[in-house]
C-alpha cells in the first residue's frame, strides 16, 4: 500500500501484520475484519477510523499523530495496545478484548467500555472520570492511583477495585 492518504476508504479482510503506516493518513475509514497486530504507527493519523471485528496486538496508538486523533473500536482483539497519556474523551470501546492494554495517564472521562475483556489492563494515573465499567469485567485497579468521580462499576466488578488490599470476600 502506497504511503500517502487516505480518505472515505474501506479495508476489509487485509492483513498488515507488522506492517509500516507511520506518517499515513487515514480519514473517515473504516477497518474491516483486518489484522494490525504489531504495525508501526509512528505519526500516523486516524481522523474518524473505525475498526471492526480487528485483530490488533501490540499496537503503540501514543505514538500515532494526536491532532484530530478520534478512533472507534467495535468487537476487536486489542491485546497490549498502548493508550498513553492519550486524550479519549467520551470513547466508546464495545465488545472488545483489552487485557493487558495500558491506559496510565490517559484522560478516558466520560467513556464507556461495554462487554469488554480488562484483564490486567493498566490504569495508573488515569482520569476515569464518569467512565462506564458496568458491563465490563476483569478489571483490577487502584482507585487511589487514578481519577474516578462519578465512574459506573457493577456490583460484581467492584471487587476488582478492593485487591491491592487482599481481603477475602465471600
Amino acid at each position: 500500500m502506497p504511503k500517502g492518504a487516505y480518505n472515505n476508504c474501506t479495508f476489509k479482510n487485509c492483513n498488515f501484520y507488522e506492517a509500516d503506516i507511520s506518517g499515513y493518513v487515514f480519514r473517515e475509514c473504516v477497518f474491516d475484519n483486518c489484522d494490525l497486530s504489531l504495525v508501526s504507527l509512528k505519526n500516523t493519523t486516524f481522523h474518524d477510523v473505525s475498526f471492526s471485528h480487528c485483530k490488533m496486538l501490540g499496537l503503540q496508538f501514543n505514538l500515532c499523530n494526536e491532532f484530530l486523533f478520534s478512533v472507534n473500536f467495535n468487537n476487536c482483539i486489542l491485546k497490549m495496545a498502548v493508550f498513553y497519556a492519550l486524550k479519549l474523551k467520551k470513547y466508546k470501546f464495545g465488545d472488545c478484548d483489552l487485557q493487558e492494554a495500558d491506559f496510565t495517564e490517559a484522560d478516558l472521562s466520560g467513556s464507556a467500555f461495554l462487554n469488554c475483556d480488562l484483564y490486567r489492563t493498566i490504569f495508573y494515573n488515569t482520569n476515569l472520570e464518569k467512565v462506564d465499567f458496568t458491563t465490563s469485567f476483569n478489571y483490577s485497579f487502584d482507585p487511589e492511583r487514578n481519577r474516578v468521580k462519578k465512574a459506573r462499576f457493577s456490583r460484581n466488578g467492584v471487587l476488582g477495585l478492593l485487591q491491592k488490599y487482599n481481603l477475602e470476600i465471600e
